[in-house]
């Protein structure tokens, strides 16, 4: 899950699976897999940053769960 700013300036936390595409027109577009469309004000390549941040907390997670199971 990602926070990303819609353009009225409400955050909105979005599930970063259900992403298809995001495209950089003159606002980002955020299209999801069942086709909802939102616009945000973060630049593209903000939001691919937040969802590998994410991401990387995620496996570090998995990973410290992992270890303590040994």
């Amino acid at each position: 899950m990602i926070r990303v700013t819609r353009l009225d300036g409400k955050e909105a936390v979005v599930n970063d699976e259900q992403v298809l595409m995001v495209e950089d027109t003159p606002d980002t577009v955020l299209t999801f897999m069942n086709g909802h469309r939102l616009v945000v004000r973060e630049p593209v390549e903000e939001i691919i940053d937040r969802a590998v941040q994410f991401r990387r907390r995620l496996q570090s997670g998995l990973q410290v769960v992992s270890n303590r199971e040994r």
